[in-house]
């Protein structure tokens, strides 16, 4: 243990214990721009220095450790001095048109600013840093706000693993951060996480915009526009609007489909809904290949980051993925084929499909050619829960005050199962609760997989969890992944032959869908909790419905009964399934 003073203050620490903990210690804050705990530790920033007793330069309070006997000052004027000066050359080369910024009141940089009352003569309007905007269909960048914080560099090769962005100093004096140079996103491996839009501190990093597609949409009569929300959505909506992370699902639902309502869509479905027709048609797919010899293990095919990373980076194991679509693009294809023909007496055509994720590589994922029917794309246009918020502000509905609104339509109608796809597990554990029922013919005595779940993992980079469960007598090998890292670290599992595996969840996300690139930014808890707590609510919400398995849903039962016969059949696959293929990238 070290003993130090920081501002007077006494603080007992273990050695090593950098100067910024150790001041949170005893409540203490020490501002930072460019870090993120063990993933960007670098003090490249200049605003977290601090002055250490008998040091002539300023030291950075991230990856200092602690001596015994240190004498530290954070707040001194030669501090000060320099945390603002830092700001105001960072300042000389950031665009300022905050009222278009896609951050949108969330922007760490303009929280500095005014917090260090950094006066700089140029302010408004700028060039930038550098004039560059770079595009992919699920994320975007705009160079002239980036500060070099060189977070997103980290999250990208640390978290990611996909190695994308990179620090560009080739021009010493207009360093920069980008993809390979000339090249869009689509076509430098990345896999539209959105995790660097995440921890970006500006808007440099932003989804790709689909609201003026949806606002224009919805003021066409032609069009009769349908929305659809993930299962994660309901865990995050009401922090946009001031709700404490973690709050229970059922304050929030009601209020988000009345929103959803006042908006103008012309009907309502829930994504859920669709997860619970996933697990019969990918719950069905296991249990084929484990009884007809096929190829093993099953990979899970509903997050579209993880499923682009395969395509890219390990292309030999794509027989081991699921052919089920994602639960939003098979909803989506049977709201056009399916509900629009039967119910409604529409064409596909004349049905606008929206769908509310968590997720930004669901944006790239709408454009893929394998996303269609009959020349039909399953889903029109994609916005991600800080779009929603934001559209709902816009439109002056105040979310707080709204009424609960239930909706009607037959595609709203879920179980326990579908909710909890949100959670890394969730997926797992919902095919669990079918295919054991299915195959042991009886009711299970206990329905939660405990042992699978990832809410209560510390590690923000993701991590692998592995179970094996006996069903009918057969023994399965079980694993979920969440996060690149993770992802890199299961695939050097399998290839190495120890352990053979049924059925493996992979989420590209850490945490799985709660944490999502889409979902809300939060700035003041470890990210680690944001997603227990997220998860813990969607959890929740499964324990209190009614119906908790999927093959329990009774409108997922009529549409097998009306139009797709049975799970796998022959129309079961022209609307529920797709296929996938090694997809081309360039990086350095």
């Amino acid at each position: 243990m070290a003993t130090i003073k920081i501002n007077g203050i006494s603080v007992k620490a273990k050695n090593g214990t950098t100067i910024l903990k150790a001041a949170e210690s005893i409540g203490v804050r020490i501002p930072t721009l460019c870090f993120i705990e063990e993933i960007n530790e670098i003090g490249f920033c200049r605003i977290c220095v601090v002055e250490v007793e008998g040091e002539q330069d300023l030291v950075s309070a991230c990856n200092t450790p602690i001596t015994n006997g240190m004498v530290v000052f954070t707040e001194s004027e030669k501090v000060l001095e320099s945390r603002a000066a830092s700001l105001q050359l960072l300042a000389s080369k950031h665009r300022f048109d905050c009222w278009r910024c896609p951050k949108d009141g969330m922007c760490e940089f303009y929280d500095l600013l005014k917090e260090y009352d950094v006066v700089f003569e140029e302010f408004g309007p700028s060039k930038g840093r550098n004039p560059e905007q770079i595009f992919g269909t699920g994320i975007s960048q705009d160079q002239t706000k980036c500060v070099l914080c060189k977070r997103c560099v980290a999250v990208c090769q640390e978290v990611v693993t996909a190695k994308v962005l990179k620090f560009r100093d080739d021009d010493g004096m207009n360093p920069v951060v980008s993809p390979t140079p000339g090249l869009s996103f689509d076509e430098t491996g990345c896999i539209f996480c959105g995790q660097c839009v995440k921890v970006c501190p500006t808007g440099t990093l932003f989804e790709t915009s689909h609201v003026k597609r949806v606002e224009e949409m919805l003021q066409d009569p032609n069009k009769f526009v349908i929305v659809q929300m993930a299962p994660a959505v309901r865990s995050g909506i009401g922090e946009e609007f001031g709700y404490d992370i973690g709050t229970p699902v059922k304050e929030v639902e009601g209020k988000m489909y009345q929103a959803l309502n006042l908006l103008g869509f012309d009907e309502i479905t829930d994504t859920n809904w669709a997860a619970d027709l996933t697990i019969m048609e990918e719950g069905t797919e296991l249990i084929n290949r484990i009884q007809n010899g096929g190829t093993l293990p099953l990979f899970t095919s509903c997050c579209p980051s993880w499923v682009r990373y395969t395509e890219m980076y390990e292309p030999e194991f794509l027989e081991n993925l699921s052919t089920a679509k994602s639960p939003h693009t098979m909803q989506g294809s049977l709201l056009k084929h399916y509900y629009a023909k039967k119910i409604l007496n529409k064409n596909p055509e004349d049905v606008f499909v929206v769908s509310i994720m968590p997720c930004t590589s669901k944006k790239y994922e709408i454009s893929r050619p394998e996303m269609e029917v009959d020349g039909v794309r399953d889903v029109d246009a994609v916005l991600t829960v800080r779009e929603l918020a934001k559209l709902i502000k816009r439109k002056g509905i105040n979310f707080r005050e709204l009424e609960d609104f239930e909706s009607k339509s037959p595609l709203a109608v879920f179980t326990g199962a579908g909710t909890i796809f949100g959670a890394s597990g969730g997926v797992a554990e919902a095919a669990l609760r079918t295919v054991s029922e299915v195959l042991e013919k009886k009711p299970l005595e206990k329905l939660e997989f405990e042992i699978l779940r990832g809410a209560d993992f510390k590690d923000s980079t993701g991590t692998i969890k592995e179970a094996t469960v006996t069903i009918a007598g057969n023994k399965l090998n079980v694993a979920v992944v969440h996060g690149g890292a993770a992802i890199k670290e299961m695939y050097a599992r399998i290839k190495s032959g120890k352990k053979q595996y049924h059925f493996i969840e992979f989420m590209g996300c850490p945490g799985g869908c709660v944490n999502g690139g889409g979902m809300p930014i939060v700035q003041d808890l470890p990210m680690h909790e944001v997603i227990k707590r997220r998860a813990n609510a969607l959890y929740d919400q499964d324990a209190e419905l009614p119906m908790r398995k999927s093959h329990e849903n009774p409108s997922v039962k009529k549409v097998y009964e009306d139009f797709l016969k049975e799970p796998n059949s022959h129309e079961a696959h022209k609307y529920c399934h797709t296929y996938y293929t090694k997809k081309e990238y360039r990086n350095e």
